[in-house]
């Protein structure tokens, strides 16, 4: 069984599709792809696929990921682009690996935010972060299935700066594409989040509720919130790498590995007679 992992991308209008809607999708673009999936056992057998820590909707994303199985190996790239073709567009499929390491999820510790406040002077929206940075605690409340809970929405917040380039690289090695939900030309002021995958997940938009809080931050329009990358946080340089990074290296290997030894293999030339 051959395992591939994707990463997929939820851009403009389809930022508002739920993580429901987008599998439907993905399902009717496997069926049309004709992918030889791999079917869960039971009375009602489903495609084996593996979500990993979908955006909420309403949120943009340029790093969302997933993984399938397949009765039948398939060359990676060439299954990207037929399911990308099979996609709505804004549900984008942009990478694909052959899966040769294990847990992925356990490699989502991290997301790199930009939360987009139209009608909110920079000056204004780099204040209100320092405060919040500078809090030991930032209480919010958010309302659950079991009601209201109140948590700390500082403590999962790595970094939240200001910035004026929304082009700039986030993370080690994972390239953001250049169509993704950017500002426009309108005034606005724009916050880089760098945030931990904690129990219970701080979101964006619980962030925000801590800057209404703390700085009485409150843009006139909901925030453009996207999510720019997610994966393993280093520690030493503050960067969020590419979780698909260890399987892209492990491909490397192996083929590094074959040629070596189909090179051994291979008779020696005879010399002159």
């Amino acid at each position: 069984m051959q395992r591939i992992r994707l990463r997929y991308t939820k851009r403009g209008r389809l930022r508002f599709t739920s993580h429901r809607d987008f599998q439907r999708a993905f399902e009717r673009a496997l069926r049309r792809a004709e992918v030889p999936m791999a079917y869960s056992a039971g009375f009602t057998p489903h495609p084996k696929v593996s979500y990993a820590n979908a955006a909420p909707t309403g949120t943009g994303s340029e790093a969302e990921y997933l993984e399938i199985a397949l009765t039948a190996p398939r060359d990676p790239d060439k299954l990207r682009e037929l399911l990308d073709e099979s996609m709505p567009t804004g549900l984008d499929i942009v990478d694909a690996v052959e899966s040769h390491t294990s847990g992925l999820a356990d490699r989502l510790t991290a997301s790199v935010w930009e939360l987009r406040l139209d009608g909110v002077e920079p000056a204004e929206a780099g204040r209100a972060a320092e405060l919040f940075t500078a809090a030991e605690q930032v209480e919010v409340q958010r309302r659950t299935k079991n009601g209201m809970r109140t948590f700390d929405a500082r403590e999962a917040v790595v970094s939240l700066v200001p910035v004026t380039d929304s082009l700039a690289p986030v993370t080690d090695g994972a390239p953001i594409a250049a169509d993704a939900d950017r500002p426009t030309d309108k005034p606005c002021a724009i916050l880089r989040l760098v945030v931990r995958h904690v129990t219970p997940a701080v979101r964006p938009d619980d962030v925000l509720s801590g800057l209404r809080a703390v700085a009485d931050l409150a843009p006139p329009v909901p925030a453009a919130v996207t999510r720019l990358a997610q994966g393993l946080f280093d520690e030493e340089t503050g960067t969020v790498t590419d979780p698909l990074a260890p399987d892209r290296e492990a491909v490397t290997a192996a083929s590094t590995t074959a040629a070596v030894t189909a090179a051994a293999k291979a008779p020696a030339p005879e010399g002159p007679r």
